[in-house]
């Protein structure tokens, strides 16, 4: 067992379109920078897109989701200010035209099939692509590139994407996040605990440390 594995674990739920989950990854980074002992990621998916989505799994982006300007203005504003609280490389702020569920399926296969260390990296290689390379992570090419860049074979992807099964399981963890009371993303939960959004490190440390 490795040290990793070995280690406390935070739960995180995340969507990857969300630019917040992808800041408050970055606030985690300071955190565990200032921790002696790592801190393992359970990661929980979350389906942002869920309102607009088909039964086919497809988005149907005329479904009004209750999100006008005014809200995406805000987001805006409220991501330039914590791309720079948390010196954040990012290529766009908004992402409502990606669908992030490919990249989950395949995030979730990596998880369930390869060491926590390789998962990781192939999750912060989708980060990195859509926020600081501004790549459409829903293509497959750019996942076989992230896949490669986590030291996979990017056939991967394929395997994965072909997987009814696995696609089950990803619309099934969907599910239980929302019963969990989970309404956005991030949500970092530890314990009996949680914190919303892309809260700064010394939150993150009194949720795990409670000081």
């Amino acid at each position: 067992m490795s040290d990793t594995a070995a280690s406390e674990r935070i739960t995180i739920y995340s969507d990857y379109v969300c630019p917040f989950c992808y800041l408050g990854r970055r606030s985690l980074d300071r955190y565990q920078a200032e921790r002696e002992e790592p801190l393992e990621l359970d990661w929980r998916p979350f389906d942002l897109r869920a309102g607009k989505r088909t039964p086919d799994g497809d988005i149907d982006h005329a479904v009004d989701d209750g999100k006008d300007d005014d809200y995406y203005d805000q987001a805006r504003e409220n991501v330039r200010r914590l791309r720079e609280q948390y010196d954040a490389e990012m290529a766009q702020e908004i992402a409502t035209d990606v669908d992030s569920r490919p990249a989950q399926a395949v995030s979730l296969h990596v998880k369930e099939a390869e060491p926590y260390e390789t998962w990781l990296a192939f999750d912060e290689a989708v980060f990195e692509a859509l926020w600081a390379d501004g790549r459409d992570i829903g293509d497959t090419d750019v996942l076989a590139d992230c896949a490669e860049a986590a030291g996979l074979d990017s056939e991967v992807v394929d395997a994965a994407l072909s997987d009814e099964a696995l696609f089950d399981r990803l619309d099934d963890q969907f599910d239980a996040a929302r019963r969990q009371g989970v309404t956005g993303v991030p949500t970092f939960a530890y314990g009996d605990h949680a914190a919303r959004g892309a809260v700064p490190p010394a939150q993150l440390r009194r949720l795990v440390e409670g000081a």
